[in-house]
This record gives structure tokens, sequence and C-alpha cells, in this order.
């Protein structure tokens, strides 16, 4: 490695870490987060838990495929679990938001069924997050998040490559820098 290598390397680190930050000194942001770190909580991926959201997505997945919504082939469709975010992570918040949207119903259907099946604490848990993961409050902040690690995350990548030159990386950044103010002004 060279020091220039070593410097970007550590740039892409260190946007990772501020946009985590800056997202989690946003009040709604801190709420978001709250919530999903609660999401994963309640359903804290017991062998039981995993299979409830199994069975779900497969009936999603082989759905889909009838609808021809998806594509099948190797590398496709793989499995997702739902693993913590952590802010040292590289993309890990930014995995953790598409793979929530991507299990949405097979969660939302293991939400509703541990309220009604279990008992106590567990199912009261559980139906208190299926009312806040259907809130248009919710969706809205993972859709947006979503959005927002979408955008840094491209160019985070592309900084991670060996053989990133300069003039591209400037490039990716103004891009980012463009659509990132695009959002922002996008009040709807």
């Amino acid at each position: 490695h060279t020091g220039a290598a070593y410097y970007v390397h550590c740039f892409v680190h260190q946007l990772q870490l501020t946009l985590v930050a800056v997202a989690k000194e946003n009040i709604d942001c801190q709420w978001f987060f709250g919530q999903l770190a609660y999401l994963l909580n309640v359903l804290d991926m017991s062998c039981k838990k995993i299979r409830m959201l199994r069975i779900p997505q497969a009936e999603y997945m082989i759905e889909a495929l009838k609808l021809g919504e998806i594509e099948t082939g190797q590398g496709l469709n793989q499995e997702m679990g739902l693993a913590r975010p952590g802010d040292t992570r590289w993309g890990s918040h930014y995995r953790t938001v598409m793979h929530v949207i991507h299990l949405y119903p097979s969660i939302k259907k293991v939400l509703f069924r541990v309220g009604k099946e279990c008992k106590g604490v567990e199912a009261l848990g559980a139906q208190t997050m299926l009312r806040v993961f259907t809130s248009f409050e919710f969706v809205f902040l993972l859709h947006m998040m979503n959005e927002i690690f979408g955008y840094t995350n491209d160019l985070c990548n592309a900084l991670q490559k060996r053989e990133q030159d300069i003039v591209n990386a400037t490039d990716l950044l103004e891009l980012t820098k463009v659509e990132l103010d695009v959002l922002r002004r996008d009040a709807g």
C-alpha cells in the first residue's frame, strides 16, 4: 500500500463514521435507529424466529418468481439476515436498512404472529413494534436512509478500490454531493 492508498482508505472509513454520526444527531434519525435496534431485539433471531421469518420469505419468493418480478440465476435471491449495524463497520447500516426493506412483508408477518402466539412481554414487544413498523414515519425514514446510504455507499465502494484514480474519485465525490443536495432540496 502506498501512503495515498492508505489516506483514501482512511477517508472512506471517516466518511462512513461521519455519515452515521450526523444521522444520529437528527432527532428523527435517532428515533428511527432506536426503533431499528428495537426491531432487531424483538426479532432476536432465535432459531424459532429465524424459521418464522424464512417461511413467509420463501412464500414471497415463490409468488414473485411466478409473477416474474424477480430473476433466477446463480448468486441471485440469496437468503438475507438481519445483522445489527455497527458504527465502525462499513456499510453495515446500509445493509441492515436494505435487508429490512427486502424482508418487510416477512418481518411484518412474523411480528404479527409473535404478537398473537406468544405471551407477556414478548407478545407486547411484537405488537408495539408492528405498530411502529407499519407507521408512515418508520417506512418513510427507512426508505430515506436507504436512499442516502445508497448514494454514499457507491462512493465508499469506489474509493476502496485499489485502482481508483483521483479524477474518477473526484467525479464520484462531486456526483454524490449533487445527489445528496438534490435530495435535501426536494422537500416533496
